[in-house]
């Protein structure tokens, strides 16, 4: 994940800002392995292979 999409993102419960709350694996500008966690609610969405997964509360329900 590219640094400077940070700004655009925006929590999927509340709509808070999101920030990097760890940095595990990153060549400076892309985040390729880490934690992000809205600065409103405290929730918190894993950064796997580049990839924020960011599903809303439920959102992982495949229906069936």
């Amino acid at each position: 994940m590219r640094r400077d999409l940070l700004p655009i993102l925006a929590c999927p419960g509340c709509r808070g800002d999101i920030e990097v709350a760890e940095e595990t694996e990153s060549d400076g500008e892309t985040i390729t392995a880490g934690t992000l966690r809205c600065t409103s609610c405290g929730s918190t969405y894993p950064i796997v292979d580049g990839i924020p997964h960011m599903l809303p509360p439920g959102g992982d329900d495949d229906g069936g």
